[in-house]
């Protein structure tokens, strides 16, 4: 049975908070549901953790059963925030894997990259993984970062690409997850790149119901969905395309601690990354997010149809 670690509401809320303070004080995940400090993952067991957004649970349920049927002992901890949460988590062996997108990735350890191509990213990524963390092989599927817009506000404004806001931009509210404002593939890349300026930058949830809710109602009129999100379709939005590549090559990648990534663990990792396609990958999302599956059992699912338990 896979262990699963989950936090509060208050818990996570007090680690976001942290992370956007840019610091924390001892161990990122050190309140755990119970109240009691939280212990460095074990010897002999892995820990695998997600980012707070259903496509990197449903991933983190895939590697972590992938794992538990070659006899590995793991843990989950679901939803632990942003990557400026978890990746001091890794650091300080909270956890010891998360599932990642190779792009965001990149530009988070570089800021400077330029690569946009998969195999390109792929190769910087691994220059600038900090000592103490590893990047297994990568997927062909991919999940980018869009910028979407409903399909009146299209229609209206005539928008096809991303460049097409700068005549209105000044006239809409941007909505995405808080980190937004600061990432280098948020708000600043969005001037740097494509000289846009919104009339204001307004936080919600990391590509979730909040965000697809306040596009819906006109809260925001531009957002950022991901592009396997099923509610892209669902609700006839339009994901405008980035022809100066702003958003690099989201390949899905394992994350993982140097120390955890013993032959067994990188051989079972492997053979997940080689089984996920963008097209497989967007159907298990759409199994969680539209048709309310557990994402347990969706992950499960996902291993039986793969031969990978």
């Amino acid at each position: 049975m896979i262990r699963r670690t989950t936090l509060t509401a208050a818990t996570l809320a007090t680690l976001l908070a942290t992370a956007a303070c840019g610091g924390t004080n001892g161990t990122p995940l050190d309140q755990p549901t119970d109240g009691a400090p939280a212990a460095t993952a074990a010897a002999g067991s892995i820990t695998v953790g997600s980012a707070n957004f259903p496509e990197s649970e449903l991933l983190m349920n895939i590697y972590a059963g992938a794992l538990q049927a070659k006899g590995v002992n793991v843990t989950t901890r679901p939803n632990i925030g942003s990557r400026e949460t978890y990746i001091p988590a890794l650091k300080d062996g909270s956890i010891n894997l998360v599932p990642e997108y190779t792009g965001v990735l990149m530009q988070y350890f570089d800021q400077s990259a330029t690569a946009t191509a998969p195999d390109e990213v792929y190769a910087a990524l691994q220059q600038h993984v900090p000592d103490g963390l590893k990047v297994l092989a990568k997927a062909e599927a991919e999940d980018k970062d869009s910028v979407v817009v409903t399909r009146e506000t299209a229609t209206q404004h005539n928008l096809k690409t991303i460049a097409d806001l700068a005549p209105v931009a000044g006239d809409m509210v941007l909505g995405g997850p808080p980190e937004w404002r600061t990432r280098e593939t948020g708000v600043p890349g969005l001037k740097r790149v494509y000289d846009l300026t919104f009339k204001e930058f307004r936080p919600l949830d990391t590509a979730g119901p909040l965000t697809v809710q306040a596009l819906k109602n006109g809260q925001v009129q531009a957002a950022n969905l991901f592009t396997t999100d099923p509610n892209v379709a669902a609700n006839d939005f339009v994901a405008l395309e980035d022809p100066k590549s702003l958003f690099a090559a989201q390949n899905i990648v394992p994350l993982i601690a140097a120390d955890a990534a013993t032959d067994q663990v990188t051989q079972t990792l492997d053979a997940v990354s080689a089984a996920l396609t963008t097209e497989n990958l967007a159907a298990a999302v759409k199994e969680v997010v539209i048709d309310r599956k557990d994402s347990a059992a969706v992950a499960d699912a996902f291993l039986t149809t793969h031969e990978l338990k």
